[in-house]
């Protein structure tokens, strides 16, 4: 029978491991050895949990792709502020993503970068280049926050936001994805969803979300948009049935390039400035969606990746690529934004940008080929669900 200074080191070596939670029979011991030395086993009680959220968040970062820009401690600290939340989210996302497109491409790897903003906060770039299956694909988290410029506020008020001051305090975070596959019959698809905070000189804060998920394919495969559609709408419907098709038409009037006349692809989602619910309900909304993306587009990335394709559809590809640089050039509001906040990081602004682009003097599809009828869609948006 162990005397009480044997307990006492029993109870510490127990503890010290921190391997398992001891059994129920042992809970006499530890009593008995409480009552002895309640200090001591309180002591090894807090030290079991603090392991035990270490192990907790190991577990989680090994999921990410790189350590996250706001310490995981005051991520785990603050379960329930926005801020953290959407990071966390993000994170995953981020991770998940990633290492299925490895996988798609044949276990090709992502270059990943943690990057710092000296105003405030920073990035983690992953970028995959000149793979089996995409040739590029950029998944992008920035977490940042400072004063916004004058043109940055201008901006926002230009789109009815009431924010009084000039150099005002933000705080946005957010995930943006581009990929552009190698073969022309598997579409590009973009997705974004951000939070953002804004302090008006009162001290009052400003939050909303914004977001989307949009399709552009370079040959039309009707069964694959209605997939893509349908699953968005599925993850719209779970929310709000208004959703959908209002941020469905959103989307097709926002990815518009009208010095073009003719929508940068096939549509999707997309909203902005939402902020007129519960803020965790929008929250939940916003992870619905950006969990959306894998079931939307993988297989169909699985179903045409394999295919055979021509020098022409080659050329084609290029081609409507070069439109797709148009529209981020001149008209995303993201990119926008990005370049006018001080210490912006251009390649992960640009990162959305292909290898490879083409631009045609006076190009005009053969009438009654594949590549007129894509264009008929681009030029009128169709429902497809």
């Amino acid at each position: 029978m162990m005397r009480p200074l044997q307990k006492i080191q029993y109870c510490i070596r127990q503890f010290s491991t921190l391997r398992s939670v001891p059994k129920p029979s042992a809970w006499k011991t530890y009593a008995a050895v409480g009552a002895v030395s309640g200090s001591l086993f309180i002591y090894y009680q807090q030290r079991l949990k603090v392991n035990a959220a270490s192990s907790n968040s190991s577990r989680i970062k090994s999921a990410w792709m790189s350590d996250p820009i706001t310490s995981i401690e005051l991520l785990e600290e603050n379960p329930d502020e926005m801020r953290c939340k959407f990071e966390k989210m993000i994170m995953r996302v981020q991770g998940e993503l990633c290492r299925l497109l490895e996988k798609e491409d044949n276990d090709k790897k992502f270059l990943v970068e943690r990057w710092a903003r000296k105003e405030g906060g920073g990035g983690i770039t992953c970028v995959m280049q000149d793979g089996t299956v995409f040739e590029k694909a950029g998944v992008n988290i920035s977490v940042v926050h400072g004063n916004l410029p004058p043109a940055a506020v201008a901006q926002m008020r230009s789109r009815g936001k009431n924010l009084t001051g000039k150099d005002l305090p933000f705080f946005a975070t957010g995930i943006s994805c581009v990929v552009h596959p190698k073969n022309p019959h598997v579409p590009t698809i973009h997705f974004n969803y951000r939070y953002f905070e804004v302090t008006d000189e009162d001290g009052s804060v400003q939050w909303w979300f914004g977001g989307g998920t949009d399709l552009t394919p370079y040959y039309l495969d009707k069964e694959d948009v209605s997939h893509f559609h349908k699953t968005l709408k599925t993850a719209c419907d779970k929310h709000n049935k208004s959703y959908y098709p209002r941020f469905k038409k959103w989307c097709d009037d926002y990815f518009f390039v009208k010095h073009r006349g003719e929508s940068r692809g096939v549509g999707g989602i997309f909203y902005d400035d939402l902020d007129n619910d519960d803020q965790d309900k929008i929250f939940k909304f916003a992870t619905e969606c950006a969990d959306a993306v894998i079931p939307s587009y993988i297989p169909i990335v699985q179903k045409n990746k394999n295919k055979g394709y021509s020098y022409a559809e080659r050329m084609w590809q290029l081609l409507r690529r070069g439109r797709y640089v148009e529209f981020n050039l001149v008209y995303d509001r993201g990119t926008k934004f990005g370049l006018m906040t001080p210490g912006a990081r251009i390649e992960s602004i640009l990162m959305s940008l292909p290898l490879t682009a083409r631009w045609e003097y006076c190009h005009e599809p053969e009438s009654g080929s594949r590549e007129e009828e894509l264009l008929k869609v681009l030029k009128e948006p169709r429902e497809w669900v």
